[in-house]
Order: C-alpha cells, then structure tokens, then sequence
C-alpha cells in the first residue's frame, strides 16, 4: 500500500505542479470565505480517487474535496489532494498530497493507520511510512531526537477557518509564545507532522484539524518514535492533536490545562456560529 501512495502522489504532484504554472482561481470556498478550493485540488483528487479505483477496487476512500467510498476490504484511503491550498494559491512552495491507508473504522481515533505518504511535489520531498517498518525521506530513515528543554523547542501549529476558534487561538498565543524557542505556522497540516518526523520541529499541536489533514502524518511521527495524543481526555482530532516526543507533548498538554485552553469547541463562545 505504501509503494502505491508514493506511486499515486508522484502522480498528482506532477498534475498539480502542471496546474500552477497557469493560471489559478477560487473555484469554490467550503467552512468559511477563507477555506479555498481551486479546480487544481478537485482535479487532484479525481486523479486519485480513479488510480485507486483501478488498483485496489475494494478499497474505501475519504478525500477533502468531497469523494467518499464505503470500504468492502477493511481498507480506506484518506486523501488530502492538495493540503496547504492557500499556500498553493499565493505560490508558496510550501504544500503537500496527503494519502494515508487506514484499517478499521475510518474515524480519527479508531482507525489503524498502515501506510502513509506526504509530498511536496514543489521540492519533491517524499516522507513515507508503513506500520511496523519505520518513517522515511527518500531513503534516509527518521528519527525524533531527544528533546531540548520547552523555552529551547521550535513549536508548529496552525489557525483554524472559524472566527471564534481563531480569537481563542490568538488569546492562547499570547501565553505560549514566551514559553518557546520560537512557533511556526505554515500553513499545511501534512507538512508539519512531517517535520516533526524529522526533527525540523520539536513539537506540534492544532485544533480542528480534518481526518485528511492529519492521517499521513501521524503515522510518519509514531514510526519515527514520538506520540500522537488529543487534548484532555478526547482521542486525537478535530477537537486537538498533539504530535512529537512524549515529554514536549505532555509538558504542552499541562500548560494549555493550566490557560484553559483545553475545553470541547462547543464551549468555545461563537463556535457553533460560525464553524
């Protein structure tokens, strides 16, 4: 399974790189004005959906752009065709195609992640992962290092679609912020995890995430040897994801406690008006 998510990204990297170079436009916008869609993702994920289609026809399939398929085999593929579209829309080299295989349940905490792929077709990166077999760039294996202290970690995270989700992140910022080295936000989920595999960022940590956004990624930090947790008691998720060594990750979960930070998003005010 892995061998053809490598196959299948290369694939829709090549389209996507093709898609750049002409013109690009709005096509469409999905949880808020901000959250963008352009004809190049949605050709994206039709190229996958049908490769996949072909090649594993009892295979599930759940992609950001809306496909779905119930899975005959046990298998489903979680597709994020282009993760990082604001990114891809300023032509910032910075996005990614997303493709994970998961057994089971097809749910963010039930499911077993098997197989997993995340490139960024701009630099050609390739991370890769199967379950039991270890985290890869290329051919160079992954590992995550011993963690520095907090005020010497490089944290990543993101900023959600939702007016009311991004105030709170901006309150919380504010009390984080002096507690790192330093935070990146990027722009693309995929990437991050990715980069948690390879120790170009100590930790991470966002809220609201899709299952797309994080599928791939959280197999390529287990298998470099860091930890996937939610927040509070919740499983790992839209409600928050923590990813990097247990340590950092623990440290962070007890500061975001001690700001309250770690309430459902339901009780986040405004969250249901505009999610």
């Amino acid at each position: 399974m892995k061998d053809i998510a490598i196959e299948l990204a290369r694939e829709a990297g090549e389209l996507i790189v093709a898609g750049r170079a002409g013109d690009i436009a709005v096509q469409n916008t999905k949880s808020s004005s901000v959250d963008i869609v352009t004809a190049v993702d949605q050709a994206s994920e039709e190229l996958l959906f049908s490769r996949l289609e072909a090649l594993r026809p009892d295979d599930g399939f759940l992609g950001e752009e809306g496909r779905t398929k119930e899975s005959v085999s046990g298998t489903t593929w979680v597709v994020d065709p282009i993760d990082g579209t604001v990114n891809f829309f300023y032509n910032i080299p910075h996005y990614a195609v997303s493709i994970a295989a998961v057994s089971g349940n097809p749910v963010p905490g039930s499911w077993v992640v098997e197989a997993a792929v995340v490139y960024n077709p701009v630099t050609q990166e390739m991370f890769h992962a199967s379950r039991g077999e270890g985290a890869f760039l290329g051919d160079k294996r992954l590992h995550i290092t011993e963690p520095p202290s907090l005020d010497q970690a490089l944290l990543g995270t993101g900023f959600a679609y939702s007016d009311a989700m991004r105030r709170e992140q901006a309150r919380v910022l504010v009390d984080i912020l002096p507690q790192f080295r330093d935070i990146r936000r990027q722009g693309t989920a995929s990437l991050d995890f990715a980069y948690v595999a390879s120790s170009r960022l100590d930790l991470y940590y966002e809220r609201t995430l899709m299952p797309w956004d994080h599928a791939a990624g959280e197999l390529l930090v287990t298998e470099a040897g860091g930890v996937i947790e939610g927040l509070a008691d919740m499983p790992p998720g839209r409600e928050g994801i923590f990813a990097g060594h247990p340590t950092l990750v623990h440290r962070l979960q007890e500061l975001l406690h001690e700001l309250g930070a770690d309430t459902p998003l339901l009780d986040v005010p405004g969250w249901g008006l505009d999610s």
